[in-house]
């Protein structure tokens, strides 16, 4: 599941729609939401280089790590960044947001720091705050790894959280639509820490995004209504795992939504599936299970029972011979039904039944069928 967002990412947007938009939002509870992020980053550079994207290159807007930061992850994912310079480029938010070391460093009052990735890789944004500005050098950096054709570049978005401090909400949401609706943007996925703003907020976001992946623990904790010690328990058990809910919004207006657990190995921080793990993934199956007061299995007590019910006009093998009527008479016995009738010694007996009969114009008339249609039928 956590596969089919990356490949949502992989397989960008069709001409005249806006780019796929991932939102991949965690809560204190589980605050994981920085390890789905760098396995989305990892897989779409993965493809990126293996020519399976549509993509040729992606644009990460670093505002919670320093460039290095990405450089190292992707060496640790075994992703190789000797020509990195080709496929990606990292806009540096982290080292200097608002330019105060840029304006010590002119006055001479502050070193230059900047010992994180070579020049051509990465480049400083002195004034976060200027979201125009900030538009600007995405796809500046962007362009300047695909060029001016019809070639594609992906962006993530680290933190929409520092941007959210920075500007309002509305302008934040004007500038990952324009982001979206750029013919050179395959695709488009940011991280945002939900339970830091309001409501309204992150439903702006939502509303964004064609995917939604939600952090959530696998425990939930009773919130003071149990007891401290119990609700520790309930921390310690959260620690490297929780549940991924991911909706996915389809073009026709229907949204779908799976549920999968994740472990993260604390060794290397990796995202995987914990699908091998009975134990986990009975536990989100049984809470995802509708709550119904029936069973839709029957017993065996109950199929045997149901194959003694006779059903009406069923044959109830009396042991007698099955007769079909199909309309044919033959001749001799016509004759001698005429003959009883003319000399007057023909019986009537009143059975309280109703008969039909039906006599063919003549022997070469076929009948309409060589099987009666009744044939499971006492009548």
């Amino acid at each position: 599941m956590a596969e089919s967002m990356c490949r949502t990412l992989r397989d960008g947007s069709l001409e005249g729609e806006q780019a796929p938009a991932l939102t991949i939002k965690d809560i204190t509870a589980s605050p994981f939401g920085f390890h789905v992020f760098s396995h989305v980053l990892s897989q779409l550079s993965s493809f990126i280089l293996a020519s399976k994207s549509q993509s040729r290159g992606i644009v990460i807007v670093a505002f919670s790590r320093s460039p290095s930061f990405y450089v190292d992850l992707l060496k640790r994912r075994g992703i190789d960044v000797n020509s990195s310079h080709k496929w990606i480029q990292i806009l540096d938010c982290y080292s200097d947001p608002l330019g105060w070391k840029y304006q010590l460093m002119g006055s001479g009052n502050c070193m230059d720091v900047s010992h994180e990735t070579p020049s051509n890789l990465s480049r400083v944004c002195k004034d976060v705050k200027d979201l125009d500005k900030l538009y600007s050098m995405i796809l500046e950096l962007g362009k300047g790894l695909v060029g001016q054709g019809k070639d594609r570049f992906s962006v993530a978005i680290d933190s929409v959280n520092e941007m959210l401090r920075h500007a309002s909400t509305p302008t934040v949401a004007g500038l990952l639509s324009n982001l979206r609706s750029h013919e050179q943007i395959s695709s488009i996925f940011w991280l945002l820490h939900s339970d830091l703003h309001e409501v309204k907020v992150t439903s702006a976001l939502e509303y964004l995004s064609s995917v939604v992946a939600s952090v959530e623990p696998l425990h939930q904790t009773a919130g003071g209504k149990r007891g401290d010690l119990e609700n520790l328990s309930l921390l310690e058990q959260n620690i490297g795992k929780g549940k991924l809910q991911v909706r996915f919004k389809r073009r026709n207006g229907r949204v779908r939504v799976v549920n999968e657990g994740f472990h993260i190995d604390q060794s290397n921080s990796n995202f995987t599936s914990v699908l091998s793990e009975d134990g986990l993934v009975n536990q989100i199956n049984q809470s995802l299970l509708p709550k119904v007061q029936f069973d839709l299995e029957l017993s065996e007590k109950e199929r045997i029972d149901r194959a003694k019910v006779v059903l009406p006009f069923e044959h109830q093998g009396n042991g007698e011979p099955i007769h079909i009527y199909d309309g044919r008479r033959s001749l001799t016995e016509s004759k001698t039904e005429a003959t009883l009738s003319s000399s007057g010694n023909s019986q009537k007996t009143d059975s309280g039944e109703g008969e039909i009969i039906y006599f063919r114009d003549s022997d070469d008339e076929m009948p309409d069928s060589d099987e009666d249609p009744d044939d499971d039928l006492d009548i």
